[in-house]
């Protein structure tokens, strides 16, 4: 199946599913303006960093061309696997401390004001609590970039500690976003289709010079794939595997030691986890499963009897610090304005609408170098 083809079946298909009024619509006339400019950028990636960043492209640079390019969308990308809890690990870094938190606060703001609107249930989002305990130090319980930016982070009581068995001795409640890339992708598909975008389906990209004289500005939001398609070498997979069980009585979030977590969502509860350093390993492991079942139930009993739906791998693209940045790629045409967005880990969910937002910029202030916007 060629590009064209694969394209028109994609927007058919979004076509046929949408309902409801569009999000964020991207001119003042509804959700699909006219575009006469001649400003083309195209996003390399389609998982939620990807898809974001089209989305935040659309809304600010309403006479763009916006293209989406990717071998694997939806449930092929690695963002299916997240269970999508906004919680960033306090190690998650971008250049300077003062731009990560710029960028955790406007994703929370994103998701929370996506949360209000009538879209939330379809894009699997909504609001949920959960609990993180600890017997072993306080300061994993803890968490500098969130406390002040969701509504609840406090300390946990004495009996919320006895909420679970085991000897904890430090634990936190807290209020957050989710986010469930399982639905959130394909909404987001079907509102960037329907704010005029255009799906490409590329079996391989060998070089973004491949992409020159199409494009003003490419951004990279690749994932693991940068690593070859820009010779990075500080980015590395890191393996996670989950298992996903039907238990609806389960409502709340857990975290404890070992990184164990019991997740609850729209299609499931997620049960995880595992963290294998510069692992490119895909399949699904069998003691893995055995012990982040183990582990989970221990935390939550009631979760014996919890069926299996999925069991599923991923591999998070780590990169210390987060890769934000504009690159000029020397080319036949002098240079192709490269901005990079990669690197999240694995909290692509928790920040891809900040680092999208700042993405954004950084494609105006390449446009206007070209003398484009």
């Amino acid at each position: 199946m060629d590009m064209n083809t694969e394209s028109a079946r994609i927007c058919t298909v979004a076509a046929e599913h949408t309902t409801g009024p569009p999000y964020r619509p991207t001119g003042p006339d509804g959700p699909n303006p006219e575009r006469t400019s001649n400003m083309n950028v195209c996003v390399v990636g389609a998982g939620v960093v990807g898809l974001t960043t089209a989305l935040e492209l659309q809304s600010e640079l309403r006479n763009a061309n916006v293209t989406v390019l990717a071998d694997r969308f939806e449930q092929d990308t690695c963002s299916d696997v997240a269970a999508g809890l906004f919680r960033p690990g306090t190690s998650f870094s971008g250049p300077t401390e003062e731009i990560t938190r710029k960028w955790i606060s406007d994703a929370y703001s994103y998701w929370d004001e996506l949360r209000k609107t009538a879209h939330s249930v379809k894009a699997g989002v909504c609001q949920m609590s959960g609990y993180i305990f600890s017997s072993r130090d306080p300061a994993i319980v803890r968490n500098h970039y969130i406390e002040k930016v969701v509504p609840v982070y406090r300390a946990a009581t004495e009996p919320e500690l006895r909420l679970c068995p085991g000897e904890w001795k430090y634990g936190s409640f807290f209020t957050t976003i989710l986010a469930e890339c399982r639905l959130y992708q394909p909404w987001a598909t079907e509102r960037f289709l329907e704010n005029g975008g255009q799906i490409v389906k590329a079996d391989s990209l060998n070089s973004f010079r491949e992409l020159d004289g199409r494009y003003d500005v490419v951004v990279n939001c690749t994932g693991l794939g940068a690593k070859r398609l820009c010779s990075d070498h500080k980015l590395v997979p890191i393996r996670g595997q989950i298992t996903k069980v039907r238990a609806p009585w389960v409502k709340t979030a857990f975290y404890a030691d070992f990184d164990t977590y019991v997740i609850p969502g729209f299609e499931g509860v997620t049960l995880g986890g595992c963290r294998n350093y510069d692992s490119y390993n895909t399949d699904v492991c069998r003691h893995d499963a055995a012990a982040i079942r183990e582990r989970c139930e221990a935390l939550l009993p009631s979760l014996k009897s919890a069926p299996v739906l999925r069991e599923a791998v991923g591999l998070r693209p780590h990169r210390d610090p987060v890769r934000l940045e504009i690159e000029l790629v020397a080319t036949a045409n002098k240079a192709l304005r490269v901005v990079h967005n990669y690197g999240h880990g694995g909290y692509g969910v928790t920040t891809a609408p900040g680092t999208a937002k700042h993405a954004v910029q950084l494609v105006r202030d390449a446009l206007k170098s070209n003398s484009k916007l």
